[in-house]
């Protein structure tokens, strides 16, 4: 049985890995789709614009906050499956 103490470092644990893995899908659309693969992706044409136009100027923000919103979700779940939920 884990312990208060070993729950929580678990949970720390956890909030970590989620971070680390959404903050890189994060830089990779932003600086990679919006930056450093933008021409490659401006071959292929959304709407009349270039997919790397596109990306930098709206599709990193949906993703952000798709990121956002998965966080939430996670840390919800999280929260019960360690059982350091508030309510």
């Amino acid at each position: 049985m884990a312990t208060p103490d070993n729950r929580r470092a678990l949970y720390w644990r956890a909030n970590l890995r989620l971070l680390a893995v959404l903050l890189s899908i994060w830089a990779f659309v932003s600086f990679g789709c919006g930056i450093f693969f933008a021409d490659a992706l401006d071959n292929i044409k959304l709407g009349g614009f270039g997919l790397g136009f596109w990306m930098a100027q709206q599709g990193s923000i949906y993703v952000f906050v798709g990121v956002i919103w998965y966080y939430v979700w996670r840390m919800n779940k999280y929260d019960r499956e360690f059982d350091l939920h508030e309510d």
